[in-house]
């Protein structure tokens, strides 16, 4: 075979774009395989306590057996259909199983303690008090083992006005909680840095917990967080330059999650009130912008929230006559609308891997997992049938000596099933149908899985 190339008239140029492809690989490393919530639950941090979560939990379940009484009317409620009609009825009492089993163990997933639009502006005295008394609530959470698996607390945004405040409220609470607890966080702990318009915000953010762990002797980048991106000016500054990846840059390895907010963006965009949605065009853009800036980098993203809430017009008094059966019937009609406007909202979102959003009310949860394990559950056949047909083919390449240099497809199937197995939608078993097993499941890397493999031959 004839060249016109020596090695040793291409090596210079092989060595220097060495350097290029590496420093690539750093930035985009993947897709984190950690778990990753499907919602976070916000809620106003003057009502928040330690059995929250478990208070929630009981409202969703007696929203759901008030309004579907079995699958069926879940099902058609929400518009629940399986790709191959025949699986229909499955689909649907599945679904409806699952979710009431989840909502009776796991209600809630991740809380955000909010002092940003869910608390106001207030007294000074009176958010310094319940940032304290909230903190406590959380201590006292972690002793009895009530809280969410993942939580933390969403301050006020770092502009002129309000960023004395959003640091000594953050101050407050973590101060008080560490005092309470021996200097440790609850498990996921996260603080949330909303409506970010500029890298100096990120930057001085990090500077703040760098002072902040300094003098309360915690070990460097302790404490994480996660950004909000609600206006314009965060997808592209005044230079024409994206926004997304000079805040992740500036964030020192802090940030792990960017939540997209629907509703001050689009008033950002001037969208009057009645057409601010979760579908408007101009939110699928930026989350877009956001997909495309964070793609293949260990950053979750997060879409909003559905603002109708699943809440019926009529309520019988306490010691009043109960409701009749007209306005027993126009309550469970209004409540469809909204479980139906928010199933199509969450399927949206999961069609454009929006793996996570918010809920704003214990009515939304049924919805939220009920989305969640209608998309998960009518992919389980092909996402099966190609993760085991994927995963004996890489494993025959790398046992030839072959490069197998497509992992990056085969995490991403890995990541449907633990999606998936997380929040409730499949089970082990359905997982162990893939031909993977246990210990491989756990390792939740599809590289470690062909490494493994490769030794046992």
């Amino acid at each position: 075979m004839k060249l016109s190339l020596s090695s040793k008239s291409i090596s210079p140029v092989l060595d220097r774009l060495k350097h290029g492809n590496l420093a690539l690989n750093a930035v985009y490393s993947g897709e984190t395989p950690d778990r990753q919530p499907v919602h976070t639950v916000y809620g106003g941090a003057h009502l928040f306590s330690h059995d929250t979560a478990g208070k929630l939990g009981r409202v969703a379940v007696r929203n759901l057996e008030e309004f579907a009484a079995n699958g069926r009317e879940f099902a058609d409620a929400l518009g629940i259909v399986a790709t191959d009609s025949s699986q229909d009825k499955w689909l649907a009492d599945t679904v409806y199983a699952r979710v009431k089993e989840k909502l009776q163990r796991e209600a809630i997933e991740d809380f955000r303690i909010d002092f940003e639009d869910g608390f106001g502006i207030r007294p000074d005295a009176e958010e310094d008090a319940v940032a304290e008394r909230a903190a406590k609530e959380v201590a006292l959470g972690m002793k009895n083992k009530s809280l969410p698996p993942f939580i933390g607390i969403r301050i006020k945004t770092l502009n002129e006005e309000l960023k004395g405040r959003a640091v000594r409220t953050l101050d407050i609470f973590v101060t008080t909680l560490l005092n309470e607890t021996g200097n440790k966080f609850p498990d996921n702990f996260i603080v949330t840095l909303p409506k970010v318009t500029h890298k100096g915000q990120v930057v001085a953010f990090v500077e703040i917990l760098k002072l902040l762990e300094k003098s309360l002797n915690l070990p460097a980048k302790t404490i994480k967080f996660e950004i909000m991106i609600e206006t314009t000016q965060s997808i592209l500054n005044d230079d024409g330059q994206s926004n997304l990846q000079l805040f992740i840059k500036s964030g020192d390895g802090r940030i792990v999650a960017a939540h997209f907010g629907t509703y001050d963006y689009t008033a950002s965009c001037n969208i009057t009130a009645a057409w601010q949605s979760m579908d408007h065009q101009a939110c699928d853009f930026a989350r877009h912008m956001m997909k495309v800036a964070y793609a293949g980098q260990p950053i979750w993203l997060s879409d909003g929230a559905t603002n109708v809430m699943p809440v019926g017009p009529h309520r019988a008094a306490k010691d009043g006559p109960a409701l009749t059966a007209k306005q027993v019937l126009e309550n469970k009609e209004v409540v469809h609308r909204a479980w139906k406007l928010s199933f199509n909202h969450v399927t949206h979102s999961l069609r454009n891997a929006f793996y996570q959003g918010w809920d704003l009310h214990p009515g939304q949860f049924p919805v939220r997992y009920a989305a969640c394990y209608a998309f998960f559950l009518d992919g389980l056949k092909p996402a099966t049938d190609r993760l085991r047909t994927f995963i004996e083919k890489a494993a025959q390449a790398t046992l030839l000596g072959d490069v197998f240099d497509d992992a990056a497809t085969g995490q991403g199937l890995l990541n449907f099933f633990l999606r998936a197995l997380n929040c409730g939608a499949i089970t082990m078993d359905e997982v162990l149908a893939t031909g993977l097993k246990l210990d491989e499941i756990q390792s939740r890397s599809f590289l470690k899985i062909l490494e493994n493999r490769k030794k046992l031959g």
